[in-house]
Order: structure tokens, then sequence, then C-alpha cells
């Protein structure tokens, strides 16, 4: 099974994080985004979108780190990571919609403008990040995972740019209950470190 990964990519990291966590091995295939790789077949071919990560196992092919967390957890991660009952689906797919839009479009998008030089507005993301931190931290005083009770995909989706947040001038100080969720995900076995 081989992932297209960027190794600096936060959305990469969710699989990786994921994969490392649940014991499934993945071949890792790094694309080299400065030189267009990702423009390029056969990743073109891959994934129209021109983005990483993909992943393909066994000439199937999954794009977008959601996605690609829900297939590995629900194809190779067993129950713990993904029920088989739409309840407990749903309520790591809402934390997986959040990772994908709230988190992406503040701390991820700050990071990007700082750490990369991308255009886009960084004052803007930095303006909606303490609402997405605040919201996260009010969810973790009362539970100790983002869904089910038990660390699931959601903590893989949301983790990687929330603690990559400061590259992107984004301080996560005030958020204790963020903090101590970083720090229970950070030690469970098999944990992979952030790059």
């Amino acid at each position: 099974m081989k992932l297209y990964d960027l190794e600096a990519s936060g959305n990469c990291y969710k699989v990786r994080l994921f994969a490392a966590l649940a014991d499934i091995e993945l071949e890792r295939v790094p694309v080299d985004l400065a030189n267009g790789a990702h423009k390029k077949p056969p990743l073109s071919e891959m994934n129209p979108l021109r983005q990483v990560p993909v992943l393909e196992d066994d000439g199937h092919v999954v794009r977008d780190s959601q996605a690609i967390l829900v297939y590995l957890a629900g194809t190779y991660g067993g129950l713990a990571w993904w029920p088989d009952h739409a309840r407990g689906q749903a309520e790591i797919v809402q934390w997986l919609s959040f990772a994908a839009n709230e988190v992406q479009h503040s701390l991820s998008a700050a990071r990007l403008v700082e750490k990369f030089g991308y255009p886009l507005d960084k004052e803007a993301a930095l303006a909606k990040a303490p609402a997405v931190l605040a919201l996260l931290d009010a969810h973790l005083e009362t539970n100790d995972w983002l869904a089910m009770g038990r660390p699931t995909i959601a903590d893989c989706a949301v983790y990687p740019y929330v603690v990559l947040a400061p590259e992107g001038s984004v301080d996560l100080g005030p958020y204790g209950n963020v903090a101590r969720w970083m720090t229970r995900l950070e030690s469970l076995p098999g944990y992979l470190p952030r790059p």
C-alpha cells in the first residue's frame, strides 16, 4: 500500500500518524511538489485535484486525507478506530469536517502563509483561530477524546494542524484542555512525532 506523501504537509501527517497508531504499514512515496510532481502523471491521473496525500491500495486509489483516514480505519484499523454503527461514524465525521473546514481555514492557513509563503489572508486566518481553539478546548473540558470517549480517526484528523499551529504564530497557551489532549495523544503506543 503506497502513500504519496509530502513530509511537511499536515494532511499527509494525519495519515502517517493514524497508520503508526493503528500499526498499518505504508510505503511512503515522496512527492516533489516544488517541481510540480503532483501536476504530472501518475499523480495527476490519480488525483485530478492535484493534491497530496493520495493512497493506492492494490489498485484502489483514495484521495483526501479525511477520506484516506476513513478508508484505512474501516479496512485495516478495526472497530476501535471506526465503528460499525452510524451514530459513532457520524460523531467521528463531525470532527473530520471540523478538521477540513474550521481548522484548515484558520490554523492551517496561518501556517501555510508563515512557513511556506502561500498567498492566503493570514490576518483572517489568525482572526478565526481563537474561536476554533476555544470550541475545541470547551469540548475537551468534559471529554478526553474528540469522539466516542476513546482515540479515533477524529483525533488524528484534528491534531496535526493544532500541534503545528505555532508555526503560523498561533498561541496555544490559553487552551489547557487542548494541551492535555495533545499530551494524551502523544502518549499513545505507536505515536509518530510531528514533522
